[in-house]
């Protein structure tokens, strides 16, 4: 029972309501009330709230034009800062948003409330990349205005925003070391990975479950977005080499792609390979039956391609895969190899298509020594990347920027590297 007295942080975020983000609707929905962090959720229209307990939701309203719609919500995000009152709220928090969060940092200033910024990718490099990108590949005006709107956001964020605000919560460690090289204190920022809520998701609560036909074959799942950035066919050519030392392994993708073209292409890589009989997509699917498939895997793999704004990132997958006890494979993405190589139960390969073969034929070999293996997983969880964990850690900082609000610069040094997963002993399963 926690008996500290109520924290009222406002929160605007750019995702439609309710949110499929766990980092969201977990973590300030379910578990950061239970540290006494009540969370006044501003967002864009979506559909039914009833499964995401915030203190209260304020979306705008739903429109037909792209610009309506953006219009709608900075109108409300305005109205929500205007009427915001030191005397009930303690906090006020911009996630990802650059002008928006410029705008509250200027009226929470006035207000006396202390403003801090939640950067869950970089937005503004991305948007960079992006236009450069299709630019290049012969892309128009459009794309030079995009690219225009990332190089502003950027300068304004790295400028004015994160350097004016008294707290900016990451994604990971590798993001935290990217925004202190380009200038903002040490002690200005904290990582909060992404987690799992281990009170859905428990190891030897999810039945077991094969598509007809794949009963009996040497099975690897991936979970999660088919987005060719993600470089999946990557995985289809490890595939190919598996199935040298394993001719009956098969490759279950669940998940999809927001664009469809990305699904067909890889699906049109399997067959080049000769191994369209050999891969399967899922599509998206209910929750439940996602990960029903996914635990009658023998193994899984999370592969993240390397680069400067992916490396910044917080998979989630492999996560998941370690609480439900699965033998996983994963590549060196930073915060993946934090991980694997805390947690003792997974194989961390380099980024290439044989170390990453070379893994999964592993487990193939000897599927049972691999489960042994993987048994620590769930432990790691739930010591180290529970959200329980994470929303204890959160609460913590979250209280310590309130009680410092009246000082110029609040003195974090003590909470800024509270994830302390390099200590964890794998050996120990107390929790």
């Amino acid at each position: 029972m926690n008996h500290l007295s109520p924290l009222n942080l406002l929160q605007l975020v750019p995702e439609p309501l309710p949110t499929f983000r766990a980092d969201v609707s977990v973590l300030f929905g379910k578990y950061l009330p239970r540290h006494g962090v009540q969370c006044h959720i501003v967002g864009m229209p979506g559909g039914d709230m009833n499964n995401q307990d915030f203190a209260s939701v304020r979306r705008s309203y739903p429109a037909k034009g792209r610009w309506s719609r953006e219009l709608s919500y900075l109108l409300l995000c305005l109205r929500a800062l205007l009427g915001t009152r030191q005397k009930s709220c303690d906090l006020i928090q911009v996630r990802d948003m650059v002008s928006i969060g410029l705008l509250a940092m200027l009226i929470a200033r006035l207000k006396g409330i202390p403003f801090v910024f939640w950067i869950s990718y970089l937005m503004t490099e991305g948007r960079i990349e992006r236009s450069r990108a299709s630019i290049d590949a012969g892309a128009g005006f459009r794309s030079r205005l995009v690219l225009l709107k990332g190089l502003v956001e950027k300068a304004l964020l790295y400028r004015l925003v994160l350097p004016g605000a008294r707290h900016v919560f990451v994604q990971s460690e590798a993001m935290k070391e990217l925004i202190a090289a380009r200038g903002i204190p040490l002690n200005k920022l904290t990582a909060v990975p992404m987690g799992v809520d281990t009170e859905t998701l428990q190891f030897g609560s999810v039945r077991k479950q094969r598509l007809p036909g794949w009963e009996e074959v040497p099975l690897i799942a991936y979970l999660g977005t088919l987005d060719r950035m993600r470089r999946l066919h990557e995985v289809i050519d490890a595939l190919a080499i598996v199935k040298a030392r394993h001719p009956q392994a098969r490759l279950l993708f669940i998940g999809n792609s927001l664009d469809r073209s990305d699904t067909v292409n890889l699906l049109e890589h399997a067959k080049r390979l000769g191994l369209d009989d050999s891969v399967h997509v899922t599509g998206w699917l209910p929750t439940s039956q996602a990960w029903a498939l996914l635990a009658g895997a023998d193994a899984t793999v999370s592969f993240f391609p390397r680069g400067e704004i992916l490396d910044t990132n917080s998979p989630t997958k492999l996560l998941e895969y370690l609480a439900l006890g699965l033998p996983c494979v994963g590549n060196d993405n930073p915060d993946q190899a934090q991980v694997l190589s805390a947690s003792g139960a997974g194989w961390l390969t380099d980024s290439t298509i044989e170390a990453l073969a070379q893994a999964l034929c592993e487990i193939l070999d000897d599927p049972e020594a691999a489960r042994k293996r993987a048994a620590s997983g769930p432990a790691y969880i739930n010591a180290v990347r529970s959200y329980e964990v994470l929303a204890s850690k959160v609460a913590e900082q979250y209280r310590l920027i309130a009680a410092a609000s009246c000082a110029p610069v609040p003195d974090s040094k003590a909470t800024n590297h509270f994830m302390g997963e390099g200590a964890y002993d794998s050996t120990n399963e107390k929790s």
